[in-house]
């Protein structure tokens, strides 16, 4: 027993300017829609790089956004400042 469509050309790809029996009408409609095929995959493919540029800024932003933060903590010149003011107030 044969299996249903074993020998059925199911997505065979032909080649429009060489096909009998094509008017030039349908051989533009199937170039319409090749194109539109590509378009679609390109948008795609960009969608992907876009997410992937989104998320690669926003971890560059917050990592400057942390370290921002873990630098300024750091800092103590400020306070190291305010006990100078104070002594120098005790003395005067």
């Amino acid at each position: 027993p044969e299996e249903p469509g074993a020998g059925a050309a199911f997505a065979r790809r032909i080649d429009p300017a060489r096909e009998p029996g094509l008017s030039a009408e349908q051989r533009r409609l199937m170039a319409q829609v090749e194109h539109a095929q590509r378009q679609r995959v390109l948008q795609r493919r960009l969608r992907g790089r876009n997410t992937l540029l989104a998320l690669c800024i926003g971890a560059v932003t917050l990592g400057i956004y942390g370290y921002t933060f873990y630098s300024v903590s750091q800092e103590r010149f400020l306070d190291e400042l305010e006990q100078e003011a104070e002594a120098a107030r005790a003395r005067a």
